[in-house]
């Protein structure tokens, strides 16, 4: 079978529920999640295993900021309209920028659920987070509300930031004809089937990434206590 049924569709949904109310680290969850999308929908798993690997042959992600270089500035609107730039996030302490799929992203979810129950714990530390997607402002603002979210979205229109860092992919014939039953075009403005590559950058409060999460393979995320760690440590750099 090539496209979701309705029925298996449910079965999907059901199992993200399952997933999102398990006990366990992020990547357990999305773990147990891309095993039960390999049991429901194994055309669109193995389709992903083949994605991946052509990323990983091409070197996706490689040449994304690394630690100890300059974070490339960016002035994006939020789900509000409100143009945010990297510089006046990082007046107010260290940041970290984390790259998402969309708001249909079953993975993207788990994600964003999981950074906004440590939230509080990352305000604490005087750092902040953000995230980025190519969705329009109406879905990054569907996001935003379903996740409960307590920090910006942000939208890169035509994927330009994540396109100068590198991270901007084509999903390929295959998971387009896969996906058709998601209205790509409607979320986006535009049919490119282009999606970035997921990924987190935590940036100090002097422009310099401290460390970084980049993974062609989308089911992988970068740990909660990963993620925990590196903020911490660049706010005692302050």
């Amino acid at each position: 079978m090539t496209s979701l049924s309705p029925a298996n569709a449910e079965r999907l949904r059901l199992a993200f529920q399952r997933c999102r109310d398990m006990e366990g680290t992020l990547n357990e969850q999305l773990r147990a999640y891309a095993d039960a999308g390999r049991e429901i929908f194994p055309a669109y798993g193995a389709a992903v295993d083949r994605l991946v690997v052509r990323l990983n042959e091409n070197g996706g992600g490689e040449n994304a900021p690394r630690s100890g270089e300059a974070m490339p500035p960016f002035m994006l609107p939020d789900e509000n309209g409100k143009l945010i730039t990297l510089p006046s996030l990082l007046e107010r302490g260290p940041a970290a920028m984390m790259f998402f799929r969309g708001h249909w992203c079953p993975y993207c979810r788990l994600n964003v659920r999981a950074v906004t129950e440590a939230h509080d714990r990352i305000k604490a530390m005087g750092a902040q987070i953000v995230a980025i997607m190519p969705e329009t402002q109406e879905f990054s603002e569907k996001f935003k509300a379903e996740s409960g979210a307590p920090f910006p979205v942000l939208t890169d229109l035509d994927n330009g930031y994540a396109l100068s860092l590198n991270l901007a992919i084509w999903l390929g014939a295959e998971i387009q004809q896969l996906l058709s039953y998601q209205d790509m075009a409607k979320f986006h403005g535009n049919d490119g089937w282009v999606l970035p590559i997921p990924a987190v950058f935590v940036v100090g409060r002097d422009g310099i990434v401290k460390a970084r999460f980049v993974d062609p393979d989308f089911r992988t995320r970068m740990e909660i206590d990963d993620l925990l760690a590196a903020l911490e440590s660049a706010s005692r750099e302050q």
